[in-house]
């Protein structure tokens, strides 16, 4: 190994700042003083480690920091090398970001195709050549217009064949449809069904209108039909919300025999079905939604926030018939007026000029070549996922808990979610969501994993940094 990684222990040695901030400053150092140029290739992480008497998790950190600062770029079957003196532009981070890779929120990857970038920044030019800017700043009809129902409905056609216009409510999101939908099927003290290990949101949305949620075993195949039973029997819920394709968190999608067999329960004690949808359209081969199976019970919400951004703060909600969409439009006007006309125009052009499913397929394969890293990293890991899902459901082994689990990973640089925060009935699992997506690069992604895979390798004492 040459002197490079001597140098650095000294510097690492003699710095008050915590390590991994001072090897990317030592990397920095050499750098600016010509003694790393452009393209050099850097000392492999483990090797590094060793050398510098430091474990895994610390050095990677240091290089993960060095690459935030556009210094070095790491790729696969490549190494690590020094970066030229002028970089690329850089993606701006919010300041949350700085200093560590968030993994704790549930969004898309961003892919950085050229072909991609350029459809959507189209879809923003084309605002400019609206001819009437002024209708776009006024109140519109809840619902969407004429144009923006018909682009909703050929969108949900892809996964709800015949699917009409006039059963389609544009909205401001899937969190607004949900709260319409749980305000009007249920009033306060009743009761909803759902996963027991589910979706945060509706959690919040329950608690804030004082609806009772019931928490359902599920296994991989989705919940459990015997248990849905008995609930609808003894408990008369007024619905069953599901999130039945790559469930948020545990990534578990509903087999097409469970799909078929909930639908029979649910018919047989006429409990209306609220299906969130938000990951229907990442799959190549995705079951059939149960608003095919059952057009007469489902609510079908879905939206752009997993296959476009979340930002986009677009969605649309299938109701069963056209009473249901009276009364839904008039919970919704009433907690919030109305979807926005300026998305929802840009939201209408992207799927009638393809962009939507551009940036979906752009998405699915970035997902996929995520979870093939996921795959590769985390090779003694147990975990739950799907080859084209952004997230994972990661179990956490004894001796560690979730909490000191989490904890120890937040120190280190990664922050991921405690399964508390989806359990609705029964003990929390010792298991975390591990997100893939948002802005980090693929190669962020990896260090994140390669700490996390660490981590799983360390008893909980030894991890501490408490003295």
């Amino acid at each position: 190994m040459s002197t490079t990684p001597n140098r650095w222990a000294a510097m690492v040695r003699a710095s008050t700042k915590p390590a991994y901030l001072a090897i990317a400053d030592a990397i920095a150092d050499d750098i600016q003083a010509g003694r790393l140029a452009a393209e050099q290739r850097l000392p492999p992480l483990r090797a590094l480690a060793k050398h510098l008497d430091l474990n895994f998790t610390t050095v990677s950190r240091g290089y993960a920091e060095a690459q935030r600062r556009k210094l070095i770029d790491s790729q696969a079957g490549r190494g690590t090398f020094v970066l030229p003196a002028t970089p690329a532009p850089t993606v701006v981070r919010s300041p949350a970001a700085v200093g560590l890779i968030d993994m704790t929120m549930n969004m898309p990857p961003e892919p950085q195709d050229g072909i991609t970038q350029q459809r959507l920044r189209a879809g923003f030019a084309a605002l400019r050549e609206v001819p009437d800017l002024h209708a776009l700043l006024r109140y519109q009809e809840f619902g969407g217009s004429p144009a923006d129902r018909e682009a909703g409905a050929r969108w949900l056609g892809e996964r709800i064949p015949d699917l009409q216009p006039n059963r389609v409510l544009v909205v401001p999101g899937v969190q607004s449809a949900l709260l319409a939908l749980f305000s009007v099927l249920a009033r306060p003290g009743e009761t909803i069904c759902c996963e027991a290990i589910t979706y945060p949101g509706v959690k919040g949305l329950a608690a804030q209108l004082g609806i009772r949620l019931m928490g359902l075993p599920s296994d991989d195949e989705g919940i459990d039909p015997e248990a849905f039973g008995a609930a609808c029997a003894s408990l008369l819920p007024k619905a069953l919300y599901c999130n039945p394709t790559f469930l948020n968190p545990t990534t578990a999608t509903m087999s097409q025999a469970r799909r078929e067999a909930i639908v029979e329960i649910a018919r047989r004690y006429s409990v209306p079905i609220i299906e969130d949808d938000a990951y229907g359209f990442l799959p190549s081969v995705a079951p059939v939604p149960l608003a095919v199976l059952a057009p007469e019970l489902v609510f079908h919400v879905t939206g752009f926030a997993k296959c476009v951004g979340a930002g986009l703060r677009v969605g649309y909600l299938a109701a069963p018939n056209t009473r249901y969409t009276a009364r839904l439009s008039s919970s919704l006007r009433t907690s919030s007026v109305m979807a926005s006309p300026i998305t929802t125009m840009l939201a209408t052009q992207w799927i009638n000029d393809g962009t939507v499913k551009l940036a979906t397929e752009a998405i699915r394969e970035e997902s996929r070549a995520r979870q093939a890293i996921a795959t590769e990293v985390l090779k003694r890991a147990d975990y739950s996922s799907q080859p084209e899902a952004f997230h994972l459901w990661l179990r956490v082994p004894a001796p560690w808990n979730r909490i000191e689990f989490a904890t120890h990973l937040r120190s280190s640089g990664v922050g991921v979610v405690v399964s508390d925060a989806f359990t609705v009935t029964g003990p929390a699992p010792e298991a975390v969501r591990v997100c893939l997506g948002g802005i980090s690069s693929q190669q962020e992604c990896r260090h994140s994993l390669e700490i996390i895979e660490d981590a799983l390798e360390q008893m909980p004492e030894l991890a501490s940094g408490v003295m």
